[in-house]
């Protein structure tokens, strides 16, 4: 979920600013958006100090909460968007709530795992980790993780959706994104490092299940906003013309980058 906070210097609350990219997609976003493997959430729960809360910060639809709910007895997740919030999938173990990266809400020490998925470039992060800091419990966990551009099976079918990425909706993207581009590369937790296993993240698509998840892209929604068109369309043409029967499914993968540090 896109969070974008300013400093108090400009005299503005930055409590209650945000940047809301997703609000206008948020349907599509629960249906398309890639789950995360397994894998990473046993992991996850190997190393928290414990399995009784875990808070899935900026939740988006609540992908990383649906995978966290089997390791964790309960689960908080958080969105600064009403409307993502409102298209979560709900689970008796998760507790959904309307608020920002630095204003939980929750207790102090009351959090055994902080998880952020593909959203910490948008934080104003020094506050961010001020938050972190104060709901850990000691020896607490915070993990995040990112993923980069998708790779496509067929590489005739890979440059188009690599064209539109770059090219066609390229200038639309928030500057936040570039963050994601370089992996994180820039970003190091101020807590103790945690050595992680290399996680794979891929999905077997038909065409009707990609087409739907570039349209939850931020860059999508701004170029539908500024220009009145909706370029999936012209994507999906010429992706049809390449792709085979619609129902057939190719292989989509991303490279996955995921940092962890312990309190």
């Amino acid at each position: 979920m896109d969070q974008k906070q300013q400093s108090d210097k400009g005299g503005e609350d930055p409590t209650t600013l945000f940047r809301d990219y997703f609000s206008t997609v948020s349907s599509n976003y629960a249906l398309f958006r890639p789950s995360y493997p397994d894998t990473l959430f046993a992991w996850l729960a190997s190393v928290a100090p414990a399995r009784r809360m875990a808070w899935d910060c900026a939740t988006g639809s609540g992908q990383a909460a649906a995978g966290l709910v089997a390791y964790f007895e309960r689960v908080v997740a958080t969105d600064a968007s009403q409307a993502q919030i409102q298209g979560a999938v709900l689970h008796p173990r998760v507790e959904y709530r309307v608020a920002l990266a630095d204003a939980s809400g929750l207790n102090d020490r009351s959090v055994d795992l902080v998880t952020v998925a593909q959203a910490l470039h948008w934080f104003d992060m020094e506050r961010f980790y001020d938050e972190v800091r104060r709901v850990l419990v000691a020896d607490g966990v915070l993990v995040v993780w990112c993923y980069g551009p998708l790779v496509v099976e067929g590489e005739e079918i890979n440059a188009i959706v690599r064209r539109f990425y770059d090219e066609v909706v390229g200038p639309f993207w928030p500057a936040e994104r570039a963050i994601v581009d370089d992996g994180y590369r820039e970003i190091s937790l101020p807590f103790t490092r945690i050595d992680v296993p290399v996680f794979d993240m891929s999905v077997l698509w038909n065409l009707h299940d990609l087409l739907g998840y570039i349209s939850t892209w931020s860059a999508t929604a701004r170029f539908i906003q500024a220009t009145g068109i909706d370029p999936v369309l012209q994507l999906g043409r010429q992706l049809s013309e390449r792709w085979g029967q619609a129902d057939d499914r190719k292989a989509i993968t991303w490279p996955m980058v995921v940092q962890a540090g312990r309190a």
